[in-house]
């Protein structure tokens, strides 16, 4: 089981929904920068459940506790090893499911591929884990500051009610300022009342989640097989529930024409910039330099607080009702797990173009020095 993600800036995750606790190791951040653990609590707390009536009722602090790699209060550039300890598991409530298969989760397929799998909350696969990813991405995210990155995502779609395409038509500091993480007051008042009414049905509901990525530097990415929307869509995609990964015009832009999709080219005093930014700031797999902005498609949680029809490990039809506290829809609390995963991708490419630029620096010296 693959447990490690990224190239230079590393998270090796670990731990179940309903183990001792959950944590990770990060590999690869320099060294110096200081640590705000009240940023890094504040973006765990982001994601935490027991938000508000639309999230899972499930109550943790996630309290994240650094075991090394900090020494006073900086990065030593050593491993980040961390645990957030589990308080509040209701394990009882799966012991219905030990020997069924759940639609639309992992179940069957782990149990397939390794002869065991962890029922209660779905162990390894359950959302929970994401915790691991937050933390990562808030040390990634503090390192991103100091170049001048910025990485916002917000609720850009739940069901059918969905905000314009165009996120310049939004002021993204709004995302914050209700429960749905949407930038539209209006919208996200409406999104929240149907994910009620979803809740009180005993049903799920998707969406999307949009991401923008401001300030990146040009050249981030490999243009073969390391493509930096690659990366991204590799990131998104390993989030639960995700299901689709589409950056600048996406499919809508694939009804288009040449001549409607191109960037046009333009000096700006010292600067190269373009006019529009349909490319959605990646051009031959390396950034451009405008804004990077991608969409990611959720699906409804799998879950259901309704009856469901499936079968036993014996192979058996059967049916079952799902116990415990879950999310109606995953969506708002999802957001921050969006900017984590795309600031490791960014921070790891970044120190990635660092490591290539220096090699080919040092590869021209000595070139000249025997010539």
């Amino acid at each position: 089981m693959r447990n490690t993600f990224g190239n230079i800036f590393t998270l090796t995750t670990f731990g179940e929904s309903h183990g001792p606790a959950v944590g990770g190791v990060v590999d690869g951040m320099p060294a110096g920068i200081k640590i705000d653990m009240d940023f890094i609590q504040h973006e765990l707390d982001r994601r935490r459940p027991g938000q508000s009536s639309i999230t899972t009722a499930r109550k943790e602090s996630d309290r994240v506790e650094l075991l090394s790699g900090v020494f006073e209060g900086y990065t030593t550039g050593t491993p980040i090893g961390f645990i957030v300890r589990n308080e509040n598991q209701h394990s009882h409530d799966y012991e219905n499911l030990r020997e069924l298969f759940r639609p639309s989760h992992a179940d069957y397929t782990y149990y397939n591929k390794y002869g065991v799998r962890d029922h209660r909350g779905g162990g390894r696969t359950s959302a929970r884990i994401t915790i691991s990813r937050c933390v990562a991405g808030a040390l990634a995210k503090l390192v991103l500051q100091q170049m001048g990155i910025s990485i916002q995502a917000y609720t850009s779609q739940v069901g059918p009610i969905a905000l314009d395409f165009d996120y310049k038509k939004y002021d993204l500091s709004k995302t914050e300022e209700n429960a749905v993480r949407c930038p539209d007051a209006e919208k996200a008042k409406q999104m929240e009342q149907l994910i009620t009414e979803v809740k009180g049905e005993g049903d799920t509901i998707g969406g999307v989640i949009s991401c923008v990525v401001k300030g990146c530097p040009v050249g981030i990415g490999e243009p073969e097989f390391g493509k930096l929307h690659a990366q991204l869509g590799a990131a998104m995609l390993s989030i639960n529930a995700v299901k689709g990964f589409e950056y600048g015009e996406g499919f809508e832009g694939a009804s288009w024409r040449g001549s409607q999709q191109n960037d046009v080219f333009l000096s700006k005093g010292d600067s190269v910039t373009t006019r529009t930014n349909h490319s959605g700031g990646i051009q031959g797999g390396l950034s451009n330099g405008q804004d990077i902005y991608f969409r990611v498609a959720f699906k409804p949680v799998a879950t259901l607080l309704r009856e469901q029809e499936t079968i036993d490990i014996e192979g058996n039809a059967t049916t079952f009702k799902a116990q415990g506290r879950h999310d109606p829809c995953v969506l708002p609390r999802a957001v921050p797990v969006v900017e984590a995963m795309a600031a490791m991708v960014i921070l790891d490419n970044v120190l990635l173009n660092k490591t290539v630029k220096i090699s080919s620096t040092e590869s021209k010296k000595k070139l000249s020095q025997n010539v």
